[in-house]
């Protein structure tokens, strides 16, 4: 009887989530599937309506075949591998000053690092989209005066003017994810090591790192499923500024050209699901790799 009532109380807390995840994600996903299976098919010589037909897998093979699909996967290959060391390396060494005994005005740094994630990522490229353009930016009037030649819509400069974006909205956001772990570490385990002779730097890497390193798996994880639905930022610079960020850069773009400016629903679905499979994929590797190694340790 306990039990039954303790069934039912779970399926009634639980029940709005599942309703939810279902009606978000789960409907969603498979009709993003089912639409990948269609294409539209002008009837006759071209001068009658569309039809909807019935085309497989066509749609992953043309979304596969296609080279501008295929370099987008290169580019957010480039992207995380710039990105995500730097968010990782960047924010752990904030948090770890932060947590230092040296450090002052806590929350005025927390504050500050944290106030860039706030800012709405449209609103934060057009900003940056302002301090990248030539004859505008006091950013590179600034640069040029000093000798310092860039430009960041070039081809060799769009990836990392896009990185500059990300680690700006981001690096504060997982400072404090970091620096709240930081913070749960019992004090005693510090102090210990500090008696023991370690210094402040052997007693971040030594200690502190390994202890917080369910959070840094974490951000790692979260951080790889972000940089793939890399949309927002290479959107507005490609939107007349004459960069080299295409309309077809990332995969989430070459998705979202396909289904508003060829109005080809069933690619574009495709193309989504192949980045979500992609995703799944990756967050499995993470996890798989992070697990063993954290079990060896």
């Amino acid at each position: 009887m306990k039990h039954a009532r303790t069934t039912r109380a779970a399926a009634i807390l639980l029940g709005p989530f599942f309703v939810l995840f279902a009606l978000a994600m789960v409907l969603p996903i498979g009709y993003a599937v089912w639409l990948s299976l269609f294409t539209e098919k002008q009837s006759g010589l071209g001068f009658g309506g569309t039809e909807t037909v019935f085309s497989g897998i066509d749609n992953y093979t043309a979304a596969l075949g296609d080279r501008a699909f295929r370099e987008g996967f290169g580019v957010l290959l480039g992207y995380c591998l710039f990105y995500i060391p730097l968010l990782l390396v960047g924010a752990l060494a904030l948090a770890l000053l932060l947590d230092s005994t040296l450090a002052r005005a806590r929350r005025f740094f927390q504050l500050a690092l944290f106030l860039p994630h706030a800012v709405p990522g449209i609103i934060a490229a057009l900003i940056w989209v302002y301090l990248y353009t030539p004859q505008l930016s006091p950013v590179v009037s600034a640069m040029e005066s000093g000798g310092i030649g860039f430009d960041f819509f070039s081809p060799g400069g769009a990836l990392p003017s896009v990185v500059n974006i990300a680690l700006w909205e981001w690096l504060g956001y997982n400072m404090v994810i970091f620096y709240a772990a930081l913070q749960a570490i019992d004090r005693s385990v510090l102090e210990a090591a500090t008696v023991d002779g370690a210094g402040a730097w052997r007693v971040a890497i030594a200690i502190k790192v390994p202890l917080i390193r369910a959070s840094v798996v974490m951000v790692a994880l979260f951080t790889v499923i972000g940089s793939l639905q890399l949309f927002t930022e290479p959107l507005i610079l490609n939107k007349g500024t004459g960069s080299a960020v295409s309309s077809t850069w990332t995969p989430n773009m070459y998705a979202y050209t396909a289904a508003f400016e060829r109005n080809d629903y069933g690619l574009a679905a495709a193309a989504s699901i192949l980045l979500a499979l992609t995703a799944a994929l990756l967050s499995f590797v993470v996890t798989r790799f992070t697990g063993r190694k954290g079990k060896k340790a």
